[in-house]
This record gives structure tokens, C-alpha cells and sequence, in this order.
């Protein structure tokens, strides 16, 4: 898995963090948390606040 899978990376934060309101997570967690995904094997510093705004959002899509 790699940062442009945002869909992927939603569904298994969704799967990991099934109590947690995805509007509520700051971008550093967000980001530690998806580095700590399993099969997750891109570089932490390939991430920027775009990626993470778009993991967000697929996020809160998962959830609805």
C-alpha cells in the first residue's frame, strides 16, 4: 500500500479505528497511523496535506 491509495488506506482505517470519527483526527495522527498499517511500505516523508486531506475524506466516506 502507498500513499496515492486512499481508498485502500480508508477502508483499513476504518477497519483499525472503527470508533473513531475521521473529522475529528489531526493529520499527525493520521499520518503515524497509516505509516503503522500493515503492508503500508511507502516512505512516511512521501506524505504531504493533500494526501492526507484525501485519506480524510475516503475516510469519512467509509464510515457513512
Amino acid at each position: 500500500m502507498r500513499w496515492t491509495d486512499t481508498r485502500e488506506i480508508a477502508i483499513a482505517l476504518a477497519e483499525a479505528h472503527p470508533d473513531v470519527d475521521p473529522l475529528t483526527v489531526r493529520f499527525t495522527d493520521l499520518h503515524t497511523w497509516v505509516c503503522a498499517l500493515p503492508g503500508f511500505a511507502d516512505p512516511p516523508g512521501r506524505s504531504g496535506e493533500k494526501i492526507l486531506e484525501a485519506i480524510q475524506m475516503a475516510w469519512i466516506e467509509e464510515t457513512d
